[in-house]
């Protein structure tokens, strides 16, 4: 007979099993709808695979695993799928999380569907992979994937199966344990093929003697011992059990793998044996209800998603003579606002406990320093010196005083004489200090995208002043091998701009230029010659630029920007020649003044047009230059050219000319 060992603390309240071991696992009728949330299960919640509308079939995958450690989700009946959306949850807050809703056609129509004749001769990955896909995880509360928990490589000492459901009112191990023993044994042999532990032991309370003799028989010739210990709260606790049973310790935060143990509950290692020999996902639990608020108390296989409203219904709830609702036992349960929310594959036990069976909260009072929760401590933690430290936010103080291997069984609450709610506390604290790492987290990454970015912009910064200092020496060079003759052309080109800006007013010019032609001098400007004067600007303006880039001059933005506006210019006066030189008579007329035409083509100019054109004419040469600058634009977008911006802002001084000459010639008509 295995040896068992003795855990600190602990604590011995009403067991109130009995109220709901009277009857057999009964079946639940089908619900009017079904409700199954993608987070059932410790890690990322899982992926809709179905849309609303989708006819889906029994164990049908419509959810898959988002991650390592999640589970997918399969349909527990046939039906329609009605909606996807956010529902309230089974959660202590009452949140609402992202849910898939069946409606049942009632005909159960399994999707084809079979197990593993012989499951010995499958490797360990394709045994993992029948787990996962059969969405199961632990049952007894916490609800980690077991194919993830399966998965160590680690050598294995001691499987342990967990019979022990130590929490007062919930029966549904216990009653699993009498009617399906079989499947029990059955799936720990699966687990040890799996891990191949040195030993399998199943612990059970002593509390469970009907359990006690029909498991032992069905381990007859197995190789699996059951152990049997005293009865105390938490034995049922992971880390508590290993204790009793093993007499080892799990150290502070570590795994039982770190030891060299894995544990399942008896529950998850049937889901276990259903999947792999009969091909069939977690679909269904065994769930308690009972309290003196029910009339009908009992253990149910329910499927997963069924609204406890219907639950509660079909066992005659009583809301008036309820204190409260609780999902799971009254010591690590939370309450219930809303009996909407469905069953999920955690939920063991549905509580309707009376006022005479569980009053209402009684208000707390100052803490008188008994050391009672320390007593009553299983991890042989300090109770009261975290509740200081929990209402101080005293971080750094929880954490040395081991606030997270607090695994929140109530022991403390439970024996204190002032009624304070200490795990309350314990769970906001760990909420506080888990937000807290999360925050830091995302502050050091910033922080190191930050510093990633300054390091990029100062490569770029420093490659742009090595370019910079190259042209500056290659420029001192040239000037060192003879180019002062270049550099006196950059100063002869500078000075004929100066020169040029600082000539007359073009009314004035022409007026002088009319005036010289009147008196027998040089005639006005013909098309051919403005073309022929354009093209040498635009040369002696390229040259400009080919001179500043060798120098590495400041000053090569705006000869980019004089090259741009003289080609613009050369483009459009090319364009106007073909039309003029049709419209246009050869022959002059010999009443005209040339002094009076050169005044009119300046004043037309000036106002931005010529003196002959009329103003439909006007507005459809500014329309045909806009579009050619346009077209210009569209080019220097595509080729990424330095020179966007310059011809953006021509386009919207051309536009606003276009527009006024428009508003003009409808004000004139």
């Amino acid at each position: 007979m295995h040896s068992v060992h003795s855990i600190p603390g602990g604590i011995h309240p009403p067991e109130n099993k009995t109220q709901s071991l009277g009857k057999a696992i009964a079946p639940l009728p089908l619900p009017a709808r079904l409700v199954l949330p993608m987070g059932q299960h410790i890690g990322a919640p899982a992926k809709p695979l179905v849309a609303v509308g989708d006819r889906v079939l029994k164990g049908q995958p419509i959810a898959d695993a988002a991650g390592f450690v999640s589970a997918p989700i399969h349909a527990p009946t046939s039906g329609t799928v009605t909606a996807i959306d956010d529902q309230p949850v089974p959660h202590p807050s009452g949140m609402k999380a992202r849910c898939i809703s069946i409606e049942p056609d009632g005909k159960e129509e399994w999707i084809v569907h079979q197990g593993v004749g012989d499951y010995t001769a499958l490797d360990k990955a394709e045994l993992l992979e029948l787990i996962r896909s059969a969405g199961i995880v632990g049952m007894g509360g916490a609800g980690f994937p077991s194919a993830v928990k399966l998965a160590t490589d680690k050598p294995i000492e001691s499987l342990i199966i967990n019979g022990t459901e130590c929490e007062p009112y919930i029966t549904a191990d216990d009653m699993l344990m009498r009617e399906r023993a079989a499947d029990i044994i059955a799936g720990a042999r699966i687990l040890g093929h799996l891990i191949k532990p040195g030993e399998t032991l199943i612990g059970i309370e002593d509390n469970k003697p009907e359990a006690i003799a029909i498991m032992r028989q069905a381990a007859e010739g197995s190789g699996i011992e059951i152990v049997t210990f005293p009865t105390k709260y938490p034995s049922g606790g992971e880390k508590q059990l290993i204790q009793i049973v093993t007499g080892k310790e799990v150290p502070s935060g570590g795994l039982p793998a770190d030891i060299g143990i894995v544990m399942q509950n008896v529950g998850t290692t049937a889901a276990i044996y259903r999947a792999v020999v009969h091909g069939e996902p977690l679909i269904s639990r065994i769930t308690t209800v009972t309290g003196d608020a029910v009339a009908v108390r009992g253990n149910f296989e329910v499927l997963l998603g069924t609204p406890i409203q219907h639950l509660l219904e079909h066992c005659e709830f009583d809301a008036g003579a309820a204190s409260r609702l609780i999902m799971g036992g009254p010591m690590m349960g939370f309450a219930l606002e809303n009996t909407g929310i469905p069953i999920v594959k955690t939920s063991n036990c549905i509580l309707a406990p009376s006022r005479q069976e569980l009053p209402g909260e009684v208000p707390a009072q100052a803490c008188i320093r008994c050391a009672m929760c320390a007593q009553a401590c299983p991890v042989s933690l300090l109770p009261q010196q975290l509740y200081w430290f929990a209402r101080g936010k005293e971080i750094e103080k929880l954490e040395a005083h081991q606030l997270f291997d607090c695994i929140e069984c109530g022991c403390c609450s439970y024996v204190c004489p002032s009624n304070i709610p200490l795990v309350q506390y314990y769970r906001a604290a760990k909420a506080n200090i888990n937000k807290h790492k999360q925050d830091n987290q995302r502050s050091e990454i910033a922080k190191a995208r930050f510093e990633a970015r300054q390091q990029r912009l100062d490569r770029e910064q420093a490659a742009k002043d090595a370019k910079r200092k190259a042209r500056a020496e290659k420029a001192k060079r040239a000037k060192a091998a003879g180019g002062d003759a270049k550099a006196d052309v950059v100063q002869a080109a500078i000075a004929r701009s100066a020169a040029k800006k600082a000539s007359q007013d073009p009314a004035q010019a022409a007026i002088e230029r009319a005036k010289s032609a009147r008196s027998g001098g040089q005639p006005a400007t013909t098309p051919e010659q403005k073309i022929a004067k354009l093209e040498q600007r635009l040369a002696t303006a390229i040259e400009k630029r080919e001179l500043a880039k060798g120098s590495g001059s400041d000053k090569l933005d705006a000869f980019e920007a004089s090259v741009t506006t003289l080609e613009a210019k050369l483009a459009t006066a090319r364009s106007e020649l073909p039309a003029q030189t049709v419209t246009t008579p050869k022959a002059k007329v010999p009443d005209s003044d040339p002094a009076q035409a050169a005044i009119e083509r300046a004043m037309a100019k000036r106002a931005g047009g010529a003196p002959s054109e009329s103003p439909e004419q006007k507005l459809a040469k500014m329309e045909k230059r806009l579009a050619t600058t346009r077209k210009k634009l569209a080019q220097a977008q595509a080729e990424g050219s330095e020179h966007v911006e310059i011809l953006q802002q021509s386009v919207q001084k051309m536009e606003q000319k276009l527009e006024q000459a428009q508003r003009q010639l409808a004000e004139n008509t």
